[in-house]
């Protein structure tokens, strides 16, 4: 009998969009200048537009730096959004009797599932180009296509519950 109690956990650093390192770069500046000149003219407008633009910083540099964290325990997998190394928010839970299939993204162990129209959800590292792609794709319950990069253990823990449903090709 296998036992489906095992907990295995794996974090992985998603890469930052270039589009929020420069937003995040802009609105300091910004908020910089307008605190200065604040100070130099004596400005209350000045002061409000530095404090929209420090508030402009936190929020941006809180989405800069994301890492998701899979948690597989009781033939459920839990997928958690860690923003800025101090934040975490539940993304959501996916129970593995709901899996249609569980495979390396570029499996084709996948290919009758491509012409398919499912909700993407992407929790991988989007490091494009890898060698070899260390992602996995779960299409779930007919609706969700996943897409996660799981490490080694994680992906064994869910193929001891369902071993037909799991590929590592």
């Amino acid at each position: 009998m296998v036992s489906d109690n095992s907990y295995v956990e794996c974090l992985v650093s998603s890469k930052a969009s270039p589009l929020f390192v420069v937003l995040k770069v802009v609105s300091l500046i910004l908020a910089i200048l307008s605190f200065l000149s604040s100070l130099l003219l004596g400005s209350l407008v000045g002061m409000i537009l530095a404090i929209a633009f420090g508030a402009a910083y936190y929020f941006v540099s809180l989405n800069a730096s994301i890492e998701f964290e899979y948690q597989y325990c009781d033939k459920e997998i839990t997928v958690d959004k860690i923003l800025n190394k101090s934040r975490r928010k539940n993304i959501g839970k996916f129970d593995v009797g709901k899996i249609e299939a569980m495979a390396p993204s570029r499996s084709y162990h996948l290919d009758e599932y491509k012409n398919r129209t499912y909700k993407a959800l992407d929790f991988s590292s989007r490091i494009k180009d890898q060698q070899p792609d260390p992602t996995y794709t779960i299409y779930y319950d007919g609706k969700e296509k996943i897409v996660l990069e799981p490490s080694k253990e994680f992906v064994e823990a869910v193929r001891n519950v369902a071993p037909r449903k799991v590929f590592f090709d």
